[in-house]
Parts: C-alpha cells; structure tokens; sequence
C-alpha cells in the first residue's frame, strides 16, 4: 500500500459554526507558533482533532458543546490553520514535536492535568502522549481512534473504497493531481469521500466542505513518521491507571478489533459501539456519544 493512498484515511470533520472561546492566543514552542482557544470553566479537556494535516476550525461546536461544566481547548496542530512553522519538512513534521506542542500548552494554561479527547488521527496522538506522559493525564476519550498501533493501515483504505464510489474519488483525485487544484474540484472529491464517514447523508456538504481544507504534505509527513518510528504504544500503556472511553460507529471504518486492542492495552478502559454510527458519533449518534463522554467525565 503506497503512503499517497493514506492521505485520505482519517480526516476530522464537524460544524463550524460562529462559537467564540472565551479566550484565544498564540504560544511559542521551539520551532513553532500555536494556536488555542479555551472554552468554559472546570475540569480541563483537550480536544485533538484528526486528519493529520487539518486545522482545528471543526471543533468549536464540541468544544463548546462540552464547555458547560468543563474546560475545553482546541488548537491548530503544528503547520495547520493559525499556527506556524518556519518550514514544512520531515525535521519539523514529526509526532514527538506534536506532543512537545502539546505539553507547551498544557503549561502556558498552568494545568496540572488534563482529560484528552482525540478523535480519529487525534486519538493516535493522544495514545502516543500517554506513553510520554502519563502522570499528566486525568483520562481519555478515544473517539473513533486510529488506534494504538499502524493496524489500520490494513484495511482502512479498502473500507473506504467499499463506501464509496471509487471511480468518482478515483477521477477527482487525478483532476486535482494533475492541476485542478479548485475548491469545485475538492469539494467534489469530498462528497465522493463522504458517504464512508458518515452514517446520515445529511452530513455529506458539511463532510465534503471540511476536506476541501486539509493540508495534504502534513499528512504525508505525519504517516511517514509514524511508519518510520514504528507506531506502537501498546507495551507503554498496560502501566496507565486512569480511565479510558473507547468510543465508536458501529459501521466505522475504523474495525471493532482496533478498539479491542486498544481495550486490552489501558487496564481501566471500557468500550462504546454506537448504533447508526460510522466515523462521527457527535453528528450520527450525538446523544449517545455525548452522554458516554460526559459519564467519564462525572466519575472523577
């Protein structure tokens, strides 16, 4: 499987609608200049969008969705949206600067520890910053994860051909490869994408619209960092005593068995399938998926 099939894999899509945070900055990181806002008062949640290579514009309604009693941050990961790089290569793409970024955010908002919700891609490098820094960490929510190993990389592509309409992606593909690099152009290929990520074709628009935006050499560079380093957390992570949500569709294009895994991994973990769900609870199943997120977070 070639690494240009991957760019497509795990993309995190969501509402933009016009929330404001209640604060909003840069910090400096190294090499690097991120973008936050925060939401709410509480308990701290910091919510790691997937792609890789996509801004963190599509969270605002989750942030602001779980802000009511907690704490909620989203940020651009490195090179995405507001924040900066002074180059994008394979020195300063990379998943342990990701979690450097991270961990500059967590002390720039002088938080002892904080809840993690990583969805998608997010939920990789949310595994990831718990084999670094444990103690940090309040528990997890992995949200249609990737999961704790390149597993996925198995069979991921396939379950996304076999929801689609290949010929269509497989044309839009090409068209923009070749040139076209208009927003007709991507916005096609996203809606020839879509019907693999979510269960409701309402979505599809909102889905097609928000891949129109990803940053394909950011996606390459994190995929050929994982694969270089060998993507594995599972032997870290039995060590991990908080509690853990594992939460997914039911016709995911994430499978079952990458959620088991990472179940039999973090000892204090329990498993959600949702019912009519693919890769996005909050829009297939939003109650259900928003409720098991909140039950986590009351039984601190």
């Amino acid at each position: 499987m070639k690494l240009k099939h991957f760019s497509i894999i795990i993309f995190l899509l969501f509402f933009s609608l016009p929330f404001y945070a209640q604060k909003a900055g840069f910090i400096k990181c190294g090499d690097a200049t991120t973008f936050y806002r925060v939401f709410g008062k509480g308990q701290p949640i910091l919510i790691i969008n997937g792609g890789p290579g996509m801004n963190s514009n599509g969270f605002t309604t989750l942030a602001q969705k779980l802000s009511d009693k907690n704490q909620t941050i989203i940020y651009d990961q490195r090179g995405t949206g507001k924040s900066t790089l002074s180059k994008i290569d394979s020195t300063t793409i990379t998943m342990n600067l990701m979690v450097e970024d991270m961990e500059c955010l967590r002390k720039e908002l002088k938080i002892k520890k904080w809840y993690l919700l990583g969805h998608s891609f997010g939920g990789m490098l949310a595994s990831y910053y718990a084999t670094l820094h444990p103690n940090n960490i309040e528990g997890i929510i992995l949200s249609s994860s990737g999961g704790i190993d390149l597993e996925l990389l198995s069979y991921v592509s396939a379950n996304i051909n076999s929801a689609t309409n290949s010929d269509s992606v497989s044309y839009w593909t090409n068209k923009i490869g070749n040139g076209d690099t208009s927003y007709n152009a991507k916005f096609e290929r996203g809606k020839a994408l879509a019907p693999a990520y979510v269960f409701d074709k309402k979505y599809i628009p909102i889905i097609a619209d928000r891949l129109t935006q990803s940053n394909q050499q950011i996606n390459g560079l994190v995929w050929a960092d994982l694969i270089k380093m060998n993507f594995n957390c599972a032997p870290k992570l039995n060590a991990f005593k908080k509690p853990v949500l594992i939460i997914q569709g039911k016709q995911d294009i994430i499978e079952e068995k990458t959620a088991i895994k990472a179940h039999k991994a973090f000892q204090h973990s329990k498993i959600v399938l949702l019912e009519h769900c693919k890769h996005y609870g909050w829009l297939d199943a939003e109650k259900e998926y928003l409720k098991e997120i909140n039950d986590l977070l009351v039984k601190k």
